[in-house]
């Protein structure tokens, strides 16, 4: 991608960094949610950076793992708390009945993209829709039911990847609160960021891409932390895209 379409998805992304960085900076100051979720513009939604309320939200992104996801979802379980786990479609077909017991243990599922291409926004509009086309047909086949949701790979977001989104009735989902888990940064280090979470605030972690058993450790311990500050879990609600 060059020229102007590269511009813009580079100007988006930027966009989407300084409401990542000015959302955790209102929530944490002022204790509350900065602004609209949503912008419309050209056909298409913005991404979703809070949840309502006093409620937080957990995402989970690039399983599913035959190793790292039954340990996350024993983790959820045992705390009892709900997550929105974005999926790669070739990851669920390799593994559907994992992808079958995230939606059968009461998370929601999202739309990660079939490959998980990066720098995604450079991609062409065609390959941008059968990313995301593809990566729905497995998911849905997988789990049987409607998927609503999804988050770009990288964050990486431009007008041409929220208007294929909007094409196939995405919501999509951004984040407020990313510790990195994914560079394997150290436990203590994951539950640090994590523990920093306020209302409304959306979290980033993974089940995917390498070892996650340092995420798999901080969960365990950071959950509770934030269910004693009063803090409640949701999963991630899809909207209407043409409202």
């Amino acid at each position: 991608m060059t020229g102007l379409p590269w511009l813009w998805a580079r100007s988006l992304e930027c966009v989407c960094y300084a409401v990542r960085i000015g959302l955790r900076w209102h929530t944490s100051v002022r204790g509350g949610r900065s602004g609209p979720t949503r912008r419309r513009g050209g056909g298409y939604a913005w991404p979703i950076f809070t949840v309502d309320g006093d409620r937080i939200a957990l995402t989970v992104d690039d399983g599913p793992h035959p190793e790292w996801t039954p340990a996350l979802l024993d983790v959820l379980a045992r705390h009892d708390v709900p997550a929105t786990f974005f999926l790669i479609g070739a990851n669920v077909a390799r593994y559907p009945s994992l992808a079958a017991r995230i939606a059968a243990e009461g998370h929601a599922i999202g739309n990660h993209s079939l490959t998980h291409p990066q720098p995604f926004a450079a991609l062409d509009r065609a390959r941008l829709r059968a990313e995301i086309a593809e990566a729905q047909a497995r998911i849905v086949d997988a789990v049987g039911a409607p998927v609503r949701l999804f988050r770009a790979p990288g964050g990486g977001w431009s007008p041409a990847v929220l208007e294929a989104a909007a094409e196939l009735d995405l919501t999509t989902v951004d984040w407020t609160v990313n510790p990195s888990d994914w560079k394997e940064p150290g436990t203590d280090h994951i539950v640090r960021v994590l523990s920093r979470s306020r209302p409304g605030h959306v979290l980033l972690c993974h089940d995917g891409g390498g070892d996650r058993s340092q995420t798999v450790a901080a969960l365990d311990r950071v959950i509770p932390q934030l269910l004693a500050r009063g803090l409640r879990f949701a999963r991630v609600e899809p909207r209407s895209v043409t409202a």
